[in-house]
């Protein structure tokens, strides 16, 4: 896209609309994560599993991923602010729901629909920060935006364990509910941009439309471009990673160390926390060569994906104690650099009126093969091996992640050429 994507909004308008994006997503994280650290609470009341332990993560997933196309396709032909606004009620309520519940299975059921109103939040997300900002700063502004990931699940985790020892584990989820629906609800009123007309643009600025795209090519748009494809398998493998650390890290300290949930969870939520540099430090180093290399984003994502494999063997391999920390807190940083520039790739190479669907076809990808199964796969194996043993297994899934990127990064540049240049109009 061309700079004038925000033409007709001012840069202070377009910031404070992005703030309203950062804080909206760390309170969605605060309500998904929080329950990380009530893990042995609701283990001791109830008696499950560590698997079943891990589904109260999945839970969420796998409604993102059924829920995620068909919202997606809304936020593309609707309107991203309304449905922002929307779904971030949902899953507040969704939140507040999980307080009242009285069974493992009520629990799993709440969780869910937490997963259906955050199933079109990413996508309506990134699609408004693509239109608000110019191509050359996409990886950055979303890596700045995806910082409030791990902010959120710190807080989360660190909050839920406070207020769980405390109080009981249940008013944890009441608390951490209201201030995101408060956020939500503010967009409802903020400024959209109009919605993208489905159509197959010829000359360098769009500046002459030929014809309506027919369903062939908007498969096409996504199918026939291998980048997105190795791009959409890549983050699945990573966000394996990130998901089973950021669910399974407090409960390890706990076991290993012998520390209470608090201590484990302030922890664990420390190196998830470090994700809040590497975020937006990753988006900033995948675009500093955008302009003269444009698969430098694909291949610094490659290249963070390795080093973190390489930092979490040495960490749950050889290490204990003090060094193994410092070990975990760097990978904490290098375990999110590919976040920014793989979303950015997601808007990159599609059609600007397919960005949310394109990166809702992500999120599916991202939950089928890693954070739905990622949690239960790592708790099963807990079950069997014990959870220092588990965790052995999570680093193959980065150097997996690193060579499709590699791959990916062939096919980018030609990806880019066949993308229509299309005006965004900010209303």
């Amino acid at each position: 896209m061309t700079s004038t994507d925000s033409d007709k909004l001012s840069p202070r308008s377009a910031y404070f609309i992005f703030v309203l994006l950062f804080l909206l997503y760390m309170f969605d994280y605060i309500d998904r994560l929080v329950v990380v650290s009530l893990f042995p609470y609701i283990q001791e009341d109830w008696g499950v599993s560590d698997t079943q332990l891990g589904l109260l993560i999945s839970a969420v997933y796998w409604s993102i991923l059924i829920f995620t196309l068909p919202l997606s396709i809304l936020v593309d032909r609707w309107s991203r602010v309304k449905s922002i606004g929307l779904m971030s009620v949902i899953w507040s309520l969704g939140t507040i729901a999980c307080a009242f519940t009285r069974s493992f299975s009520q629990l799993f059921m709440t969780r869910s629909v937490i997963g259906l109103g955050e199933a079109g939040y990413a996508p309506g997300g990134s699609a408004l920060i693509s239109a608000l900002f110019p191509e050359n700063r996409r990886a950055r502004m979303l890596g700045i935006w995806n910082a409030a990931i791990p902010l959120g699940g710190a807080i989360g985790v660190a909050l839920g364990g406070y207020v769980a020892q405390r109080y009981g584990w249940r008013h944890a989820f009441g608390l951490v509910a209201l201030p995101g629906m408060l956020i939500g609800l503010i967009f409802f009123w903020v400024r959209d941009y109009k919605t993208v007309e489905l159509v197959k643009f010829s000359g360098p600025l769009g500046d002459a439309a030929s014809r309506a795209m027919g369903l062939k090519e908007i498969v096409a748009e996504f199918a026939q471009k291998p980048s997105l494809i190795f791009n959409n398998l890549s983050m699945a493998a990573n966000v394996f990673v990130t998901t089973s650390l950021l669910t399974w890290l407090p409960t390890y300290f706990h076991r290993l160390e012998g520390l209470d949930m608090t201590q484990a969870g302030l922890k664990g939520s420390v190196v998830m926390l470090m994700a809040f540099i590497g975020a937006p430090l990753g988006g900033m180093l995948a675009d500093l060569q955008y302009e003269k290399r444009k698969d430098s984003r694909m291949l610094f994502a490659s290249l963070s994906s390795l080093v973190t494999g390489g930092l979490l063997f040495i960490a749950f391999a050889w290490l204990r104690g003090g060094g193994q920390y410092v070990v975990l807190l760097i990978s904490g940083v290098t375990a999110v650099g590919f976040v920014s520039a793989s979303v950015a790739v997601t808007q990159d190479v599609v059609h600007p009126g397919l960005r949310a669907v394109s990166l809702s076809l992500n999120v599916i990808l991202q939950h089928i093969l890693g954070s739905a199964v990622g949690p239960p796969v790592i708790g099963a194996l807990s079950d069997v091996l014990g959870l220092e043993k588990a965790m052995l297994f999570i680093p193959a899934l980065n150097l997996v992640a690193a060579v499709l990127l590699y791959v990916g990064s062939r096919y980018y540049t030609a990806d880019l050429a066949k993308v229509g240049r299309v005006p965004v109009e900010v209303w």
